[in-house]
């Protein structure tokens, strides 16, 4: 199959999901393109953008509505137009959904963990803190206790302001330990994190756009409206996937786990379309000031750089065979 073939498939797949969550396929629209353009956009030019990939103009109506209801998104009118960007409880959100998207590198672990004690919150409180710490990829040590080896005390603190439950609710940091892979300690990261599960998910990711990285190496006729969709639906897939990956240590994660070849993987393909994709992003969306500003320079730092990817693009390419 060409590679253009081989993205259609993808759209294919993608318009078939059921429920079609069009809302966060938006919210990576927007941390992937649209925030390092200054953050507003034109609400027809979305549409332009989804509609290529199966999210029709009604839908992206209801979808975009849905998100102002949710504060994740504020509207600008001007004259009989509307432009979205970003509230700040949806930047907030954003950049810890998005924090480690574009990052090769995973900072060393101390040892230390942070612990949420949830036992004096209300039942019905508590399975919604839950859910939220879940969406930040804790894990559960046991009823009441969810734990996270990255996250500090500090960070998690105005979130719980935020969600109102600060006062009620008991973190601690924990000391580093000195041995930080025990047996007792990579069975409990089994019990608090579905691990197979996740790998599953890094496997499925490698299956999808392995192949289209493999075709683009012997035939790269795609046009930059294909990078683009390309680009926004890897950057989709790869997302869901950390939101629930609490980025373990090296110490604690199995021989063979798959994440780290998918991260190869995602960096190969973004380095070899982004710029395509950006080409196509000047020539179409528009805020209300007119053509979107270029890329801030912190967009081209994405991936451990991107100005210079001929020099990469094919050193790892074993990493991902």
């Amino acid at each position: 199959m060409t590679a253009k073939s081989q993205l259609d498939q993808l759209v294919n797949n993608f318009q078939n999901k059921r429920p079609l969550r069009a809302g966060s396929l938006i919210i990576t629209t927007y941390g992937d393109a649209i925030v390092p353009r200054g953050g507003q956009v034109w609400l027809g030019s979305l549409m332009k953008l989804l509609t290529p990939i199966g999210i029709n103009q009604r839908l992206v109506r209801t979808s975009v509505y849905r998100l102002v209801q949710e504060s994740w998104l504020q509207a600008e009118k001007v004259g009989r137009c509307s432009y979205y960007s970003l509230t700040g409880p949806g930047l907030r959100r954003f950049k810890h959904a998005f924090q480690h998207v574009y990052n090769l590198e995973t900072e060393e672990w101390s040892g230390s963990w942070c612990l949420v004690y949830l036992n004096q919150l209300p039942a019905e409180t508590r399975q919604r803190v839950r859910e939220e710490l879940k969406w930040l990829s804790f894990g559960s040590m046991a009823p009441g206790l969810m734990e996270h080896p990255r996250f500090t005390r500090e960070e998690l603190k105005p979130l719980l302001q935020e969600w109102g439950v600060l006062e009620d609710t008991i973190v601690m940091q924990t000391m580093p330990m000195e041995q930080k892979s025990s047996r007792a300690l990579r069975l409990q990261v089994h019990e608090s994190w579905n691990l197979d599960e996740l790998g599953g998910r890094y496997r499925r990711f490698l299956d999808q756009f392995r192949p289209i990285w493999q075709e683009l190496q012997s035939e790269d006729t795609l046009s930059p409206e294909d990078c683009l969709i390309l680009r926004i639906l890897m950057i989709h897939e790869y997302r869901k996937i950390l939101l629930r990956d609490p980025l373990l240590p090296e110490e604690l994660l199995p021989g063979d786990w798959e994440g780290r070849s998918a991260k190869q993987l995602c960096r190969n393909l973004y380095r070899k379309i982004y710029a395509r994709a950006e080409r196509w992003l000047d020539e179409t969306l528009e805020n209300a000031s007119g053509p979107l500003p270029g890329p801030e320079e912190k967009f081209y730092k994405r991936f451990g750089g991107l100005r210079d990817s001929g020099t990469f693009s094919n050193a790892v390419v074993t990493d991902t065979e």
